[in-house]
C-alpha cells in the first residue's frame, strides 16, 4: 500500500522534475583569449561541476566550439543556460539533451602485451572497431572512438591486461539534421 504524501514526509521525497539529469551543452563562442576561462570559470564560481569538455574550432576560424557535460535539476540547467547567454564571447547556448544529437568520445589506451596476450587484445580491438595505433615488444596502444558507453565498455573489457597510460576526450556533440525515418 503506498503511504500518502503528508507535510511530514514530503520534504524526504523530492519531487520528480527536481532529480538531477545530465546534460549535454553545446556553446559556440567567439575564439577569443580568455572565452575558455570565463566559461569554466563561471562552472566553478556558481559551484557546478562538469563532467565532460571539449573545445574546439569550428567551420569558421573565428568560432569554437565547447561540448560541456554537467549535471542538474531543471532549475540548475536553466539557471547554467542564462549565466552562460550573459557572458560576452558567447554566441548560441544549446542545451542537446532533448534533442536528437550525435555524440562521441575518444579513447588512447596503452596495455601491457606479451606474444601470449597480444592476440587476445586484438580481438577485442576488431570487436570493437578500434585501431592499434603504437606497439612496441611489451605494449599497444588503441584507439576507440564511440559513445561513452562504448568507451567504458572498452576499458573494462582491457583492465584485465593492465592499462598502463590512459588518455580520453570528453563528449562532442553535434544535433542531427535529419528527423524522419530511413
Amino acid at each position: 500500500m503506498t503511504q500518502p504524501v503528508t507535510a511530514s514526509n514530503r520534504r524526504n521525497t523530492p519531487p520528480p522534475e527536481a532529480k538531477e539529469k545530465r546534460h549535454t551543452i553545446s556553446i559556440l563562442v567567439e575564439n577569443k583569449f580568455g572565452a575558455f576561462t570565463r566559461i569554466a570559470g563561471l562552472f566553478a564560481a556558481k559551484g557546478y561541476n562538469i563532467d565532460s569538455l571539449s573545445v574546439g574550432p569550428t567551420e569558421e576560424e573565428t568560432v569554437s566550439r565547447m561540448t560541456v557535460v554537467t549535471r542538474g535539476d531543471d532549475q540548475i540547467i536553466e539557471q547554467i543556460m542564462k549565466q552562460l547567454n550573459k557572458l560576452i564571447d558567447t554566441i548560441k547556448v544549446v542545451d542537446l539533451t532533448f534533442e536528437s544529437f550525435v555524440e562521441r568520445e575518444l579513447v588512447l589506451v596503452k596495455v601491457s602485451s606479451t606474444t601470449e596476450t597480444r592476440p587476445e587484445i586484438m580481438q577485442i580491438a576488431e570487436i570493437f572497431r578500434a585501431k592499434v595505433v603504437d606497439i612496441s615488444p611489451r605494449t599497444l596502444t588503441l584507439e576507440a572512438t564511440g559513445s561513452q558507453q562504448k568507451v567504458d565498455a572498452i576499458i573494462k573489457m582491457l583492465k584485465p591486461y593492465t592499462i598502463r597510460e590512459l588518455a580520453r576526450t570528453g563528449r562532442v556533440a553535434l544535433k542531427r539534421e535529419f528527423q524522419g525515418e530511413v
